[in-house]
C-alpha cells in the first residue's frame, strides 16, 4: 500500500483520530488497518436501531464521526492505511518539556524529538520536576514516551510539532 504523502491526521477530528488509534492498538502487527477496517469496527460497534436514527437524524451539530469516516474513504479510498489518520501529540507533561528545550536561549537550531531526549536523560526532567514545572509522579513515564514517539516519527522529527496545546 502507498502511504499519503500529505499530512492526512491534521483533517482529522480528535474524537475520530482518537478511535482510529484505539483501533490500531488493538490489531495484530502484521495486519494491515485500513479506513474501510476503520468502518467496519464503527459499524459493528453501533446498534442497528442507532446506525439508522444516526443515518437519517443528526441530533448534533457537528458531523459524525462515521460521516466523517465515509467522507475520508471518499476522499483517499477504503485502502488508505488508517495509522496515517492518526493525530500524534505529546502528553502535557511532555508537550511543557519540548516548551522549555524549545525556548532555551542557548540553543539555536530547531528541536527535534532526539534532541529532547537527549535534554532528558541529561536531567531537564529532575530539573523541571525541581522547579516545579513537572509533577514527580509525571515524571516517569516521558521517556517511554518519547521513545514511542520517535520510534512512530523518527530523533530527527520536529519536536514543535508534536506539543499539545489545551
Amino acid at each position: 500500500m502507498i502511504r499519503n504523502s500529505i499530512d492526512v491526521a491534521t483533517r482529522v477530528s480528535p474524537n475520530l483520530s482518537t478511535l482510529i488509534e484505539n483501533r490500531l492498538n488493538r490489531a495484530e502487527l502484521e495486519q494491515a488497518i485500513t479506513l474501510a477496517t476503520i468502518r467496519d469496527f464503527v459499524t459493528g460497534v453501533l446498534t442497528e436501531a442507532f446506525s439508522e436514527t444516526e443515518q437519517l437524524h443528526h441530533f448534533d451539530i457537528n458531523e459524525s464521526s462515521l460521516d466523517e469516516l465515509n467522507a475520508l474513504i471518499d476522499e483517499f479510498g477504503e485502502t488508505a492505511l488508517a495509522v496515517d489518520f492518526v493525530q500524534e501529540r505529546a502528553s502535557e507533561p511532555l508537550s511543557r518539556i519540548i516548551d522549555a528545550v524549545i525556548n532555551d536561549k542557548d540553543r539555536k537550531h530547531p528541536q527535534t524529538l532526539g534532541m529532547i531526549k537527549e535534554a532528558m536523560v541529561s536531567g531537564l526532567s529532575a530539573s523541571l520536576v525541581g522547579a516545579g514545572v513537572l509533577d514527580e509522579d509525571e515524571d516517569d513515564d516521558l521517556l517511554a514516551e518519547i521513545e514511542a514517539l520517535i520510534g512512530r516519527h523518527g530523533a530527527d522529527a520536529l519536536a514543535e510539532a508534536f506539543i499539545r496545546y489545551e
